[in-house]
């Protein structure tokens, strides 16, 4: 089990005078996996920015513990797994070379063994050498995943998993949260009933 902890203090954010979300607070500990939903437009994919680090809020903060240690903004990215549906892949790669690439982006050994261990599971083994631009948006989709996954994250952030997944998409992706949510945190953002079905606790959000 991680000691891993990610609490919210008073999150609030703004657009201009639009108001998104105000006074979160939240404290998710150890594994598992938790929710963040409420009707389209109420934040949830800026929720899950904020707390990858990608934008800031307009007040309040987040914190992220390892223990008693206090995560560095700039040290955030090697511990995170981030998906979501606006994140690009490089479409004249091959799936293979994807792998390879983010692993020197990331300054991280490229695992061979972990790379074809999880094209396996997520069905694209066999067409690991094929261009990207010629996958389907469900198999992108669990491209994404695997990017994801590769450095063992701590904390592995899903906004909108499972679209584009057809059932059998779907059910490989239950099967890899359940799997990582047993030793790591899992947020999922999302307004499918059965994503949010995973989820022990959940951020209502509410659309101003």
């Amino acid at each position: 089990m991680s000691n891993y902890q990610l609490c919210g203090e008073a999150v609030s954010k703004n657009f201009g005078r639009r108001l998104i979300f105000q006074n979160l607070n939240f404290r998710f500990t150890g594994s598992g996996v938790y929710g963040i939903s409420g009707p389209n437009g109420a934040g949830k994919s800026t929720l899950i920015k904020i707390i990858a680090g990608v934008n800031s809020p307009s007040a309040g903060k987040i914190i992220h513990k390892i223990g008693d240690k206090v995560i560095i903004p700039e040290k955030l990215h090697n511990l995170i797994g981030f998906i979501s549906p606006y994140l690009v892949l490089y479409e004249e790669f091959s799936a293979w070379e994807n792998l390879e690439f983010f692993a020197r982006i990331r300054n991280i050994k490229f695992d061979k063994e972990k790379a074809a261990s999880l094209l396996g599971d997520f069905l694209l083994y066999d067409r690991k050498d094929d261009q990207v631009r010629t996958y389907s948006s469900g198999m992108k989709q669990r491209m994404k995943f695997i990017f994801a996954l590769m450095h063992s994250p701590e904390l592995l952030l899903l906004d909108e998993p499972t679209s584009n997944l057809d059932d059998e998409g779907k059910n490989t992706v239950y099967k890899m949260i359940e799997r990582v949510s047993s030793e790591r945190i899992v947020i999922i953002a999302s307004n499918e009933r059965t994503d949010i079905a995973l989820c022990t606790e959940t951020i209502m959000l509410a659309k101003f």
